[in-house]
């Protein structure tokens, strides 16, 4: 049996409407919790059609509809595949060799989103304590120079800068040489200034190259964390409830997440707790929550929001988060984000902790 996407809705709007109620319910509830823009009367149309095919049933005249065991058993296989497709998209991403990995991370922003009903984000990985693999410098051009920057876990970062002379191919293959002999296996903090001006010694007339390749490989990975990179979505989640949306609320809190200079001190914080609770590097949970009062952003003190860092091999690490009301949906939370964690760990192949 196939539903079209019209009655598809109307059926999830009333399995998940009966679920929270356990009340029959009409058309009329229906008509101001679907997107489908409907009349009631159209929706009671549909309803009859769904009754026809055993997916609902009228308790008694005047009633609205429930669910049959039919209709929840279609219901829970419609779930089922979506999330096989779901995890078949992620999986996707990698085996395309998207070496991107903020592209899987904007994919699972919008998934996370979609399935709380609430905001969410998710930071890019820190690579300050990931160790590098390799550096290739090539000619684009007479004027500027390609950088290309390999960390563990194969993660590729790439930066272009300027030439101020003319590199000849022979003294730009020393120069790889060079470089790559003086930083492959260091971590961004472990270059220090005395390895900085040994390489711009050893580099000779082309000291300032290779000082600028420095300063590109630190920018490319964020060794500063200054640019740390944050995907939201779901933003007009906030909309869905009333509490947020009163006043200078919404508007305070779609600002925070377009400026995201917020979100990062509030990542930060994530991480600073978690440090200093020992969470990380354990094999905790590591999820953290933040209700009301305890937010340390002035324009989510109405709101909640749960953390949980994640872990790629080689020491890569980020942070996902969930914010909504403070009435969100703990439990579910929670377990979304662990599943999202876990997925994490299946699509990268991480490695049980001894």
């Amino acid at each position: 049996m196939e539903l079209d996407e019209r009655k598809l809705k109307i059926l999830k709007a009333i399995i998940q409407t009966y679920q929270e109620t356990g009340e029959p319910v009409g058309s009329r509830t229906i008509s101001k919790y679907t997107d489908l823009n409907l009349s009631s009367a159209t929706i009671r149309n549909e309803m009859a059609d769904l009754e026809e095919m055993g997916l609902i049933v009228q308790p008694h005249t005047s009633a609205g509809r429930i669910p049959t065991d039919q209709g929840y058993r279609y219901y829970v296989d419609q779930l089922v595949s979506e999330k096989e497709q779901e995890v078949s998209d992620m999986k996707d991403f990698v085996l395309q060799r998207v070496d991107r990995l903020e592209l899987l991370l904007k994919q699972m922003a919008k998934i996370l989103a979609a399935n709380t009903n609430y905001a969410t984000m998710i930071t890019g990985p820190s690579y300050s304590t990931t160790k590098l693999k390799f550096i290739q410098l090539s000619k684009m051009s007479e004027e500027k120079l390609l950088i290309i920057v390999v960390v563990d876990g194969n993660l590729v970062k790439n930066s272009i800068i300027d030439l101020n002379k003319e590199v000849p191919d022979q003294d730009l293959l020393q120069l790889n040489l060079l470089i790559n002999s003086k930083l492959n296996g260091l971590s961004l903090n472990d270059i220090n200034l005395g390895i900085i001006s040994e390489m711009e010694h050893e580099a000779g007339i082309y000291g300032d190259i290779a000082k600028q390749v420095v300063d590109a490989v630190a920018a490319a990975l964020n060794a500063e964390g200054n640019d740390m990179q944050i995907f939201t979505s779901g933003a007009t989640n906030f909309f869905k409830y009333p509490e947020l949306t009163s006043g200078q609320a919404a508007s305070g809190l779609i600002h925070t997440f377009e400026d995201k200079t917020d979100l990062i001190n509030l990542v930060k914080q994530a991480v600073a707790d978690s440090t200093e609770d020992g969470d990380e590097g354990s094999d905790k949970d590591n999820i953290r929550v933040y209700i009301g009062d305890e937010m340390p952003l002035q324009t989510m003190k109405d709101c909640s929001v749960v953390t949980a860092n994640y872990e790629l091999p080689d020491g890569v690490k980020g942070t996902i988060g969930i914010i909504g009301p403070k009435r969100m949906d703990y439990e579910k939370v929670m377990d979304a984000l662990r599943s999202m964690t876990s997925q994490l760990d299946i699509i990268f192949e991480k490695p049980d902790k001894a």
